[in-house]
């Protein structure tokens, strides 16, 4: 009985020294440059979209960084007829499941639920969209790192180039891409900038009001301490 209490109270720290193992790069902040923001928004609609949804994202919500309703109807509308419309898709859960082996999930806060499992879903998001190597015994051809055995395949592979796993499990570039290791590692920055901000458009405004309430609250802070100190002076 000792043995099955102290295992169940331990669990929690091997858990822990299990998740410890998982290196994750660090992603750039993009939440305040428009240009990547938009630029990770014409990636995630070209290159995400055929398959994964954003059913809780408008598509007029784009106008948030920084772009006009005519660009996104002109530009960026591909699966929906009005900018007032979600992100959806075409194609069938019962379809996906079928071809991938599980039904791609919807992203629109893809990068806060990661973040709730390891800490920080931009970090997780940029070592996965780069961590794709070739591995043959997959069905689709392709592995990788922080997700083993994913159903996804690479759709950024005609980019990035082929990557294959070293003996010492260090990912090596077999066959380049069209993009340099550094631009494409810019590319997907941007993707991942836009992920997290679709998954709390108002993160900016928050923070910013979070600084403002501070510094009332410090403001009112003094003037409640002379008041204090005005109102005791007789009495002390």
């Amino acid at each position: 009985m000792k043995k099955l209490l102290l295992a169940f109270l331990c669990a929690p720290l091997l858990a822990l020294a299990a998740g410890a193992e998982l290196h994750l790069d660090k992603a750039p902040d993009r939440s305040r440059d428009y240009a990547a923001l938009q630029n990770g928004a014409k990636l995630f609609i070209n290159y995400c979209l055929n398959c994964h949804s954003a059913s809780y994202f408008r598509y007029n919500r784009l106008t948030d960084i920084g772009l006009t309703d005519a660009q996104i109807r002109d530009n960026l509308l591909f699966t929906a007829d009005k900018i007032g419309e979600t992100m959806t898709i075409a194609m069938r859960r019962s379809e996906a499941k079928q071809w991938f082996g599980a039904a791609p999930p919807d992203l629109t806060v893809i990068a806060r639920a990661r973040a709730s499992e390891f800490g920080s879903g931009g970090d997780w998001l940029y070592t996965y969209l780069r961590g794709f190597y070739r591995d043959d015994a997959r069905p689709t051809g392709w592995n990788n790192t922080v997700f083993p055995n994913v159903g996804m395949p690479h759709v950024l592979w005609e980019l990035q180039g082929e990557q294959v796993m070293g003996a010492d499990h260090a990912l090596t570039l077999a066959k380049p891409g069209r993009l340099k290791p550094e631009e494409f590692d810019v590319m997907v920055g941007d993707l991942v900038g836009f992920l997290t901000h679709m998954g709390e458009p108002m993160a900016n405004f928050r923070k910013q009001l979070g600084v403002i309430v501070l510094i009332f609250l410090a403001v009112l802070f003094v003037f409640s301490y002379a008041l204090k100190r005005e109102y005791w002076k007789d009495i002390h």
